[in-house]
């Protein structure tokens, strides 16, 4: 018999693991010697543990920082090297894929028939084509049209597993006190408690065909709730993939999201009550390039503040918005800042008061605007974004999170919450797309 093909997984902490479960958990032809990690902090120098793996790895898989990249293909002896994280240009997938290929291994995209389980109920999946375009508030009007219709749905969200990966394999989400129990981080908070706060049920983890399983059993339909901009991995019925032009033209630049747009059923282009108009013409040229067969539909995303809005006018204000949106999402701003500027706030810029981990984010991330990520994926780095909000000079902070904040932090400070939903403009919409699950 050959030998097996070595391989090494280049990851984040999510689809990763899902890729390896799936195709090359217990396959005869290959074997994994390690996985990459790099986008999350302090998620490198972990183990995917033994009872995950399966058969042939009683040790486990060693999960190793990408910097090593070079040194573990040749120590080693890797074969091929999957990518398998999102987010991300396709110039830089190339430069990695330079990086492999010169290190004398293959390089490999694996793509939806390798990778997507199929469902005994029906799948709507909502991605993107970038971080921060929208994705969640898509979710959630689908679930409420859903829901409106009699529907029993599970909404599945993509991996975000930080923690203990054993006990992370099938998470279940209905309550705060289970949002505690496992011990989730302000990024897993910020995905899960939108769906507790209307009543539903979420599912994470990192086994996803054993999630399927639970889902299955409590839904009539799984709605797919993607992070970043991934690709499924349940093969959907009806595939609903937002645009943002905010950053027109990211469509088709950024890997997997010019895939989604490419397979969409449905595309969303959001943000149209903020957008430049232009930004919206690029967006649909897009569109008529890449997918002229697919259901556009155009929608806004109306932005509530609470609280006394009239209290912002003339006040030095806090900006405190979604990490991943400015980071790997490299948008500058988010709703908290138009918020702000639209209620006659002067923002400070808390760049020059972070501290630890906050200040490495901004210099990692350069492209940050004068807003502060809500970045919290450990203990210290929450104690860190709560330092850094102590010591930005400002009135008041604006939370332009999709959590509220006061619930993890203790705010010395004045404080109003920033919401946003998605509101479609004409026709068709959501409701009209559908109609097949709705009757």
């Amino acid at each position: 018999m050959p030998d097996k093909t070595r391989v090494l997984i280049m990851g984040a902490a999510g689809r990763d693991f899902h890729n390896f479960n799936v195709f090359f958990r217990g396959n005869p032809d290959y074997e994994v010697a390690a996985f990459t990690a790099t986008q999350i902090p302090n998620i490198e120098g972990r183990t995917y543990p033994a009872v995950l793996a399966g058969p042939g790895y009683p040790k486990g898989i060693p999960i190793f920082p990408e910097e090593d990249l070079t040194r573990l293909i040749k120590e080693l002896r890797v074969d091929q090297v999957v990518f398998a994280y999102s987010d991300v240009t396709h110039e830089y997938v190339m430069h990695k894929g330079s990086t492999v290929l010169a290190a004398g291994a293959d390089f490999v995209l694996q793509g939806p028939a390798a990778t997507m389980l199929t469902a005994q109920k029906p799948v709507v999946a909502i991605c993107a084509v970038r971080t921060g375009s929208g994705k969640s508030q898509t979710t959630r009007r689908v679930s409420e049209i859903l829901k409106s219709a009699g529907k029993k749905v599970a909404s599945v969200r993509h991996p975000m597993p930080y923690g203990d990966l054993a006990k992370q394999a099938v998470q279940r989400f209905a309550t705060y006190e289970d949002l505690d129990k496992y011990d989730c981080t302000i990024e897993e908070r910020e995905e899960y408690e939108p769906h507790i706060d209307r009543g539903s049920i979420v599912f994470a983890g990192v086994d996803y065909e054993a999630i399927l399983e639970r889902a299955e059993k409590e839904a009539d339909v799984v709605l797919w709730d993607g992070g970043n901009n991934d690709l499924p991995f349940y093969r959907p019925d009806t595939l609903i993939v937002v645009v943002d032009p905010h950053r027109a033209g990211h469509e088709l630049r950024y890997h997997p999201g010019e895939a989604n747009l490419r397979m969409a059923d449905v595309i969303v282009i959001n943000k149209m009550d903020t957008a430049d108009p232009e930004g919206v013409a690029v967006v649909r040229r897009s569109i008529a390039e890449a997918n002229p067969k697919a259901t556009v539909i155009e929608a806004a995303s109306p932005i509530t503040v609470t609280g006394d809005p009239a209290a912002l006018r003339g006040k030095k204000v806090l900006v405190v918005e979604d990490g991943p949106t400015l980071t790997h999402g490299e948008m500058a701003y988010g709703a908290g800042m138009i918020a702000a500027k639209r209620l006659g706030a002067e923002p400070v810029d808390p760049r020059p008061y972070a501290v630890g981990s906050i200040a490495a984010t901004y210099k990692k991330y350069p492209t940050t605007g004068i807003v502060l990520p809500a970045m919290g994926y450990g203990d210290e780095q929450v104690r860190e974004l709560q330092e850094t909000i102590e010591k930005t000079p400002c009135d008041i902070v604006v939370i332009g999170t999709p959590i509220d904040l006061r619930r993890v932090l203790e705010l010395k400070k004045p404080a109003v919450r920033v919401t946003y939903d998605l509101e479609e403009i004409g026709q068709p919409t959501l409701v009209d797309v559908l109609k097949s699950l709705t009757g």
